[in-house]
């Protein structure tokens, strides 16, 4: 969701008897041309699980990268600004995951089958 400065996943298990782990929404920065788009992962995210709360995931990568500065000032704030941004939004779809894609557009049944 380059718009939104996201990126939406969700890690399948190789077992079918495993359980299913939590969609992630990474806050990334978004480089676009003419025909192509690339991102650079923010070291930041969401957890959404199905039927509880969002939590924030990563905030110690985050934090080292900012320490460090391996992440850019600017970036560290797009980064804080989108998590915070994203998890009202969810917050106020009752941490719906498909209900808060349905409100930006989105129609695909997540997680994809």
């Amino acid at each position: 969701m380059p718009e939104l400065g996201l990126r939406l996943t969700t890690h399948r298990p190789r077992s079918r008897h495993a359980r299913t782990s939590p969609s992630v929404l990474s806050a990334v920065r978004v480089e676009r041309d003419h025909r192509h788009w690339q991102t650079t992962d923010l070291l930041l995210g969401l957890a959404v699980p199905g039927g509880t709360v969002a939590r924030i995931v990563r905030s110690e990568d985050f934090a080292a990268a900012v320490a460090g500065r391996v992440l850019r000032p600017g970036d560290a704030d797009q980064a804080l600004r989108t998590v915070h941004r994203t998890l009202e939004e969810l917050s106020n779809v009752n941490h719906n995951l498909t209900s808060w894609l349905t409100w930006h557009g989105i129609y695909d049944a997540w997680p994809p089958l």
